[in-house]
């Protein structure tokens, strides 16, 4: 249901935009290229962004220990064993991808595996799995691919708008037009990645305290990682992936958190998994 909402919304504003710069063939060409990506972004929008991030894949062989954890959680959660990647990024992080938990994968960054020890990368990646249980991560992929090309598109349009035409009184109403949505365009790539992500956070780090059989593995997680996204830059700085990391990747780069605070507090998700741990009787 949702899903579909999103991709009416993005078809809608494709159209929409393409209608302004080019009335009646400009919609259709918006509503065409609009499908496409929904296409391309429901069969193949997971493989992009693992690419995109350089993710090697890991087997029983090169990293028993990340494996075998995951088959552990994976059973826990009662889902099928994900595929598995490393992205090769000193910041710890992680995110999960698919479109369904018989096609999703889970990545984490070598970071990650460096400084959490055994307990803490089970809660991190339990959360992951919390994401592919309640069926996040196809929005959530879907969000990338067109909050990225929502980005690029108004990058272009002042230049598409100006293009030759002999009316200069539509020429000049369509550059301002184009000026507008260049604006518009990326906040409403972050109000779409902000309106999935911060309850569904809440969600996944209550699956990640079941899952991995302790509520404070992941409050200490969140401790480091919150420390260390301060600290340690992404190389990879793209704000409209930022939605799919466990943590905000971009705390380290000011103003840029802000445009695209995709995540709630992390004190508040600390407190959240603390008063789970005091239900428990662990605290």
């Amino acid at each position: 249901m949702k899903t579909g909402f999103l991709m009416f919304g993005l078809v809608f504003l494709f159209v929409a935009i393409g209608g302004i710069l080019g009335n009646q063939q400009g919609a259709l060409i918006g509503l065409l290229i609009a499908g496409g990506m929904s296409f391309y972004s429901y069969w193949f929008s997971d493989k992009m962004v693992i690419r995109a991030y350089n993710g090697q894949e890991v087997t029983p062989e090169n990293n028993p220990r990340l494996y075998q954890l995951i088959q552990r959680l994976a059973k826990n959660a009662n889902l099928p064993m994900p595929k598995i990647y490393i992205i090769p990024e000193r910041q710890p992080n992680a995110f999960a991808t698919g479109r369904n938990p018989q096609n999703a994968a889970v990545a984490c960054t070598a970071g990650l595996l460096e400084m959490m020890d055994d307990n803490e990368l089970a809660g991190v990646m339990a959360h992951e799995l919390g994401h592919i249980k309640h069926r996040d991560i196809l929005v959530s992929t879907i969000a990338a691919t067109f909050a990225g090309a929502i980005a690029n598109i108004a990058r272009f349009l002042p230049y598409v708008s100006s293009g030759n035409n002999r009316d200069g009184n539509r020429r000049r109403n369509n550059v301002g037009t184009a000026m507008l949505l260049s604006f518009l365009a990326p906040i409403a790539a972050s109000i779409i990645q902000m309106s999935i992500s911060r309850k569904r956070e809440y969600m996944a780090d209550r699956a990640g305290a079941e899952y991995s059989g302790n509520p404070l593995y992941l409050r200490n997680a969140l401790q480091k990682l919150e420390s260390y996204s301060h600290s340690i830059a992404m190389n990879r700085q793209d704000p409209t992936t930022a939605h799919m990391f466990i943590i905000n990747p971009f705390s380290s780069l000011g103003n840029l958190k802000n445009l695209f605070s995709t995540h709630p507090s992390t004190d508040d998700r600390i407190r959240e998994l603390e008063k789970i741990a005091r239900e428990q009787h662990l605290l």
